[in-house]
């Protein structure tokens, strides 16, 4: 009966666990943008491909998450924030993780392969080889620009979207993926000078570790201004109007603030409510962009 009792709740831990290594919260972001390039090509896509690109495309990041926890498992470890993903702790062993993140890598590619077109599908497959790969084996343990350059993997995922619908590459699409490679250092960083003891316990060379706090923050500052500018590019090249001027300035402004305060007076969580805020950041700026693209100003 006890026995019984327990296989419940270890099919509960497992599948918990299991879902835990495609880090859902993060593919729920890359889904957003990429679902937003989608509706920004000017074509209404159907809803069998929206469904497939979106399904192919979650699949492989989801994969891509799963390697980078085998893959940081020993660092993992050591860091108060990753110390308990189920690789790290054993949960789930390291042959079955690898197994599962195969199969959903293949799985997506699969999906993109037959429903959607070949160009996303190799795109999305370099993009889960540059973060799961080129990131996390190479970049991450050999220099303190490591979210600098592995940022472009992160930044696909509305190009992804619209080569999905359209086929082909576009100037607009490209704009999306200059603002999340512009939006992910100051993202990371913030989060960084909060956890940069974590890795400088994991000997991992963040730009806290290597070039100091201080040093950071200021990156921080300035990168909120590169993003303003790159924010703005959308409108000035006519792919958006005031609606998402208006939005973007007001989401910057509130960025740079947060970057202002982390520099010049900051506060124990001021670092982790800046990395929250870069966030919700993101988030509600493609909203605008999408919300904006819909809307006819006559």
């Amino acid at each position: 009966m006890a026995r019984s009792a327990l296989l419940p709740r270890r099919w509960e831990l497992t599948w918990r666990d299991y879902f835990a290594l495609t880090k859902p919260k993060v593919v729920l972001l890359i889904l957003l943008t990429a679902v937003v390039g989608m509706f920004l090509t000017g074509a209404l896509p159907s809803p069998q491909l929206v469904v497939a690109a979106t399904l192919g495309i979650g699949l492989m990041a989801g994969g891509a998450a799963a390697i980078n926890h085998v893959l940081d498992r020993r660092i993992d470890i050591k860091m108060a924030r990753t110390y308990h993903r189920p690789v790290a702790q054993g949960r789930v062993q390291t042959v079955p993780a690898l197994a599962f993140a195969f199969a959903l890598s293949a799985t997506g590619l699969a999906v993109l392969l037959l429903w959607v077109n070949a160009l996303t599908a190799w795109l999305t497959l370099a993009s889960l080889l540059g973060y799961a790969v080129v990131y996390t084996v190479w970049l991450k343990r050999a220099t303190p620009q490591n979210i600098v350059i592995g940022g472009l993997a992160g930044a696909m995922p509305p190009l992804l979207g619209w080569t999905a619908v359209s086929g082909g590459f576009h100037g607009h699409a490209l704009l999306l993926v200059m603002i999340i490679f512009a939006w992910t250092p100051p993202h990371f960083w913030a989060l960084a000078i909060h956890r940069r003891d974590d890795y400088a316990k994991a000997d991992i060379p963040m730009l806290p570790v290597t070039h100091g706090i201080e040093f950071t923050k200021t990156c921080v500052l300035l990168y909120t201004l590169l993003l303003t500018l790159v924010c703005l590019l959308p409108w000035v090249v006519g792919m958006s109007g005031p609606l998402y001027l208006l939005g973007a300035l007001a989401l910057n402004l509130r960025f740079i603030q947060w970057a202002w305060r982390l520099k010049f007076r900051p506060g124990p969580q001021t670092a982790l409510q800046c990395f929250r805020f870069s966030i919700s950041h993101l988030m509600w700026l493609f909203v605008l962009i999408l919300a904006d693209h819909w809307i006819d100003y006559g």
